[in-house]
């Protein structure tokens, strides 16, 4: 059992991002199961990215402490939901049918749309993240991280996959069951309710808001979600969780 765990665990690692990670025995099995540890990278990575904030804020102002904890959690997951959110904002912005739509967010070239969304995330994210008390960034990044990476498992068990897509989130079409969705809410609930009782109630509904807005846009424009939706919405509940710090601080 606990083989069987420690690779569904590298596998989340893997997938979501560029940490090195012991060698594991990978299988469609342990992949799938690996849905159940998407918050927890989360959590690694807003960890990643305060150790950064820390470190940086010994020798430099909050505005490049800031900077310099956004590049470390890019670096570390690759960028890989900047690139979803940036595809995402090119295919449904510039594309006509469906089908427009699903090419243009296959192409690897960056449009206008695309480049503007990352812009001004960053923008936001930098702006909300230096705004905020120094014992406060660790909170918000953690929170976010786990929070917006636990906004994929409703959205690939309650929404249909785009016909056609063979995205990186095709191989979790079929993964979150009704269990593993339950893991994992129980394991952010946790983490969230060590936050103020209005703070929690708030990001509660903020995280809810959005993930069923995304569904509803998503379904409307796509017909149903792909991998890089999935990643623009890891990205714009990230920016909400920021705002949310930002409000209360």
């Amino acid at each position: 059992m606990l083989r069987r765990e420690l690779s569904a665990l590298a596998c989340a690692a893997m997938f979501l991002t560029r940490l090195p990670v012991p060698s594991c025995q990978y299988s469609d099995a342990a992949l799938a199961r690996s849905v159940i540890y998407f918050p927890l990278i989360g959590v690694l990575v807003g960890l990643a990215g305060s150790a950064t904030y820390f470190m940086a804020l010994l020798l430099w102002p909050q505005s490049i402490a800031a900077t310099m904890a956004l590049l470390v959690m890019i670096v570390s997951t690759g960028a890989f939901h900047e690139d979803g959110l940036a595809d995402s904002a090119d295919g449904i912005g510039g594309g006509w049918s469906i089908d427009d739509k699903l090419r243009i967010m296959k192409d690897s070239r960056i449009g206008t749309y695309g480049a503007a969304a990352l812009i001004l995330t960053l923008l936001l994210k930098f702006a909300t993240l230096s705004s905020l008390e120094p014992a406060a960034v660790p909170l918000a990044l953690v929170s976010a991280h786990a929070l917006s990476r636990w906004s994929i498992l409703p959205l690939l068990r309650y929404t249909d996959y785009v016909s056609g897509d063979r995205g990186s989130g095709k191989a979790f079409e079929n993964a979150v069951t009704g269990s593993r969705l339950a893991i994992a809410t129980l394991f952010v609930a946790a983490l969230i309710l060590g936050l103020a009782a209005s703070q929690a109630l708030i990001l509660t509904l903020v995280t809810g808001a959005v993930s069923i807005v995304s569904r509803w846009y998503c379904q409307r424009k796509l017909g149903g979600i792909s991998g890089d939706t999935l990643g623009a919405t890891n990205q714009l509940l990230e920016l909400c969780v920021y705002l949310v710090f930002a409000a209360s601080h």
